[in-house]
């Protein structure tokens, strides 16, 4: 097996300086370091480094659901980023619990050198337990109120509602509903104001029958997709504000025998894999997910990286959306 000497020779550096690489500080000859790894296969010993940085290597990651595919991207993008760098992640579920949450990061903080955090509330204050503790921490997706000392990769969920909106009044609807995720996190209020907003200067409201909330979980979609299905007039389009709760409301469209877009157009917020091989494929607000994942993981290993680095001020970096469209959307039937 090839040892950290062995890179170092091959990178014309000294052994000190690859150690530097490895826990992610900046030197300048990093290129040539990271090709020596890869060409070497060379593996840092977690046990090694951990005896003396006094470090464990390992990365917490907590996010509010482990089976929605749009998370499933995200740890993969932190993973791609972290494994040169000799990190693990530690994967926690908080089931969209604040509860569970504080006790996923209560046990996790003291077996890791940094955590990334999806806040199931902007109303979260452990978050500000960690960050008392010293150790870091990176928001990825969702934020906190009063969140902007902390280091943070978003996306414009504001501007991804408007999309959506004006996606569909482009089309000619005026009977238009959503299903918007929980109001007490910042996908769920952002995506929801866009909408609403954008609506309004089309001059369409928004009533309260259309205007649903769910939890962003697929049991919501397709019960509130059925609610908004009995109405004496349903609505001729629909926007669902995230990808599982998409499935939902394409299942109950597909119960009730709905046509789409024929009877109702349908807009989700996140891609699916599937959603182009769908019949109709699925017109989506998309976001670059792994992307989200990659980013976050490296604002956490510059601050792992650099002893001085804790002392500056928070940076956030917040993704911009796009229209998808495909055949899920079309003129309101006459």
């Amino acid at each position: 097996m090839s040892t950290i000497h062995d890179v170092a020779a091959r990178a014309g550096v000294s052994a000190a300086t690859v150690s530097r690489h490895l826990r992610g500080q900046r030197v300048r000859t990093a290129e040539a370091i990271q090709e020596a790894i890869d060409a070497l296969g060379y593996r840092p010993s977690v046990a090694a480094q951990s005896l003396k940085s006094g470090r464990t290597h390992t990365i917490g990651v907590v996010v509010p659901d482990i089976t929605n595919p749009y998370f499933a991207a995200v740890v993969k993008g932190m993973e791609s980023a972290s494994r040169d760098r000799g990190y693990r992640i530690l994967l926690a579920n908080s089931d969209e619990s604040s509860e569970r949450e504080d006790v996923v990061l209560t046990d996790m903080i003291h077996q890791v050198d940094g955590v990334i955090l999806a806040p199931t509330t902007e109303q979260d204050e452990t978050p500000l337990h960690i960050r008392d503790a010293g150790v870091p921490l990176v928001f990825v997706d969702r934020d906190l109120t009063g969140g902007e000392h902390f280091d943070a990769v978003l996306v414009n969920n504001h501007e991804g509602g408007r999309q959506a909106a004006s996606h569909l009044l482009s089309l000619g609807h005026t009977r238009i509903a959503a299903i918007s995720g929980q109001q007490e996190s910042t996908p769920g209020r952002h995506r929801r104001e866009g909408f609403v907003e954008a609506l309004a200067e089309g001059g369409v409201e928004l009533p309260p029958e259309f205007d649903l909330i769910g939890d962003f979980r697929e049991e919501s979609g397709y019960q509130l997709t059925l609610q908004l299905l009995s109405s004496a007039e349903p609505p001729t389009a629909l926007f669902t504000a995230n990808n599982l709760m998409t499935v939902g409301a394409l299942k109950a469209l597909h119960d009730m025998r709905i046509g789409v877009p024929d009877d109702v157009s349908v807009i989700g917020f996140d891609d699916l894999d599937t959603g182009p091989l769908l019949n109709p494929p699925l017109t989506v607000i998309d976001r670059p997910m792994v992307e989200q994942g990659v980013l976050a993981m490296r604002l956490l290993l510059q601050r792992l990286g650099q002893d001085d680095d804790r002392d500056r001020g928070s940076r956030r970096i917040t993704l911009d959306t796009k229209l998808v469209q495909r055949g899920s959307t079309g003129v309101p039937r006459r």
